[in-house]
């Protein structure tokens, strides 16, 4: 079966998500490829594509412009086809969060006019050797504010790879 994973990122962390299941998505027999839709040289077509999977990063509430765009202007050739959406927030990182982070998704399915046939809310990351003074106060008292997390001592990831896994493979397989 043919899945292209399309993804946008700003920090990195969903284009390395996005290189984990190409991989995963390679080693089940699929073919796949991984497609950065903010490279605006890079050749993208869902020609020949059986499944889409999209991925995006949020940002102060929004996906990348460069998803967005994609989405919308491709939103007849992507009803064609079984879609799933991986929107990665630092929300979906904690039980409180996933409200949110179900928001952020749901914006842009009104923004975009399309909705996948399946959604995933997966946990992003803190990157802060990427972040300005600005960026890591509002990481640490507005994010992760009281949890035992302390931003300033690395990045932490918080996605659940076997979740991760499981969905998308259990995705390309029905």
């Amino acid at each position: 079966m043919n899945i292209p994973v399309l993804f946008a990122t700003v920090e990195g962390h969903t284009g390395r998500l996005s290189r984990f299941i190409t991989s995963e998505l390679e080693a089940a027999g699929h073919d796949t490829t991984a497609i950065d839709l903010s490279d605006q040289m890079a050749p993208v077509s869902l020609e020949g594509a059986d499944r889409v999977i999209l991925a995006g990063s949020v940002h102060e509430r929004r996906h990348p412009q460069s998803l967005e765009v994609f989405v919308t202007a491709q939103r007849e050739d992507l009803s064609q086809r079984p879609s799933m959406m991986i929107s990665v927030s630092l929300s979906a990182a904690f039980d409180e969060g996933m409200d949110e982070a179900r928001d952020y998704l749901t914006e842009m399915e009104m923004r975009t006019g399309f909705r996948p046939q399946r959604e995933l809310l997966v946990a992003g990351a803190v990157r802060t050797s990427r972040y300005d003074y600005f960026a890591r106060q509002v990481i640490r008292h507005v994010v992760l504010r009281g949890k035992d997390i302390d931003p300033d001592k690395g990045e932490h990831d918080f996605t659940d790879y076997d979740a991760l896994r499981s969905a998308i493979l259990d995705f390309a397989g029905g």
